[in-house]
């Protein structure tokens, strides 16, 4: 058998925070297990928050001098979090998914800040970052990455469904796995909750209270986005470029903009499912289940709808594993990276070949 002890960092497009996931994985004849030791989130200043949403209008200079001081920051959270958990000589490495700024596989580039050799230097650790940037040069989108934990982490489940700033899933086939990114999530669900001075709909109790408007719901399910064939990918200004301004020219209340805004991603899910299932000739059984995960699990009505639209078994997880299965997948692309085995699947991505994805930093 052999094991690894990986702290995984994970910064998502909901801004809500950095995930730290102190994890054990085993390996025995070429099976994996996992356990989630320790965990915490570290939250961002709103002055981080907008420093970092500012950041795609910003100069090079900016975006290179928020690349190091990301990192630094990184590597102090980590080192509080070892010396916290009494974590000294019981890490093997770090494996960090950095905060994505850019995302544009079609012009050939992708870009996560958060320098990890700052993260070494603060910690005295091996970091493991950068995981995207190989498949993009192999002419894939370079996302999603996590799939490949589904396959070995999560085999039971058919669907592997996350719900955080973007919703992506991931579905298991004859020949391998399929995953893609389906639509905006709780970016614009968190938008439209700030307008009610809360940071997110807690359970969805504000889009429970509103009504659909089938107006809106036409125009949102007309994004081109939505037809396009997968492997396909989004970029954060997705939300910002598309989504938002259809929602602005809408004029109806903000409680039925988030109602029919959550029927717009229960719909989206239940559709492309119904894609995957055609392409990929999948005959469903009742054992088949999705494992629902990300800050989306913990939203009730949204999870309620989307049981209603696709009319499958759902799992919601506990609570450690809805909040940290990024962070927890972050950790073991590191370990496979370190044993120079493919994180990052073309079946996923479209690229032209699996690949090895990842940088890695050796403290000084």
């Amino acid at each position: 058998m052999n094991s690894y002890r990986v702290i995984g960092l994970m910064s998502g497009s909901s801004l809500d925070g950095l995930d730290i996931a102190y994890c054990e994985f085993a390996e025995e004849e070429g099976s994996w297990s996992f356990k989630i030791l320790q965990t915490a989130v570290v939250a961002f200043s709103a002055e981080g928050i907008q420093r970092i949403k500012s950041l795609p209008t910003s100069s090079a200079k900016e975006i290179a001098q928020a690349h190091s001081s990301l990192g630094n920051y990184f590597g102090n959270c980590v080192h509080e979090f070892i010396q916290k958990n009494s974590l000294q000589n019981k890490v093997d490495f770090i494996a960090s998914h950095g905060h994505t700024i850019f995302h544009f596989p079609q012009k050939g580039f992708t870009t996560q800040i958060g320098d990890g050799a700052a993260i070494a230097a603060q910690t005295n650790l091996a970091v493991v970052c950068d995981f995207r940037s190989a498949d993009i040069a192999n002419d894939g989108q370079g996302t999603p990455i996590v799939p490949i934990g589904d396959q070995l982490l999560f085999a039971d489940y058919k669907f592997c469904l996350n719900i955080g700033g973007i919703a992506n899933i991931s579905c298991k086939t004859e020949t391998g796995i399929v995953a893609f990114d389906i639509c905006a999530a709780n970016q614009v669900l968190n938008f439209l909750a700030n307008t009610f001075d809360k940071e997110y709909d807690a359970r969805g109790e504000i889009a429970s209270r509103g009504k659909l408007d089938a107006d809106l719901f036409t125009k949102l399910n007309a994004v081109n986005f939505y037809s396009q064939p997968f492997p396909k990918s989004l970029d954060n200004s997705f939300s910002r470029e598309i989504i938002l301004p259809i929602l602005d020219e809408s004029p109806i209340s903000a409680e039925d903009k988030m109602r029919t805004y959550v029927e717009h991603i229960a719909f989206q899910i239940a559709n492309h499912i119904q894609r995957i299932i055609k392409k990929e000739k999948i005959s469903l059984s009742p054992e088949d289940k999705i494992l629902i995960t990300g800050g989306g699990a913990f939203n009730t009505f949204l999870v309620q709808r989307i049981k209603a639209q696709t009319k499958l078994t759902i799992e919601i997880p506990n609570e450690e594993l809805v909040k940290f299965k990024e962070a927890l997948v972050i950790a073991f692309m590191g370990v496979l990276r370190k044993r120079n085995e493919v994180n990052v699947l073309k079946s996923v991505t479209g690229a032209r070949k699996d690949t090895v994805g990842g940088a890695v930093y050796l403290p000084t």
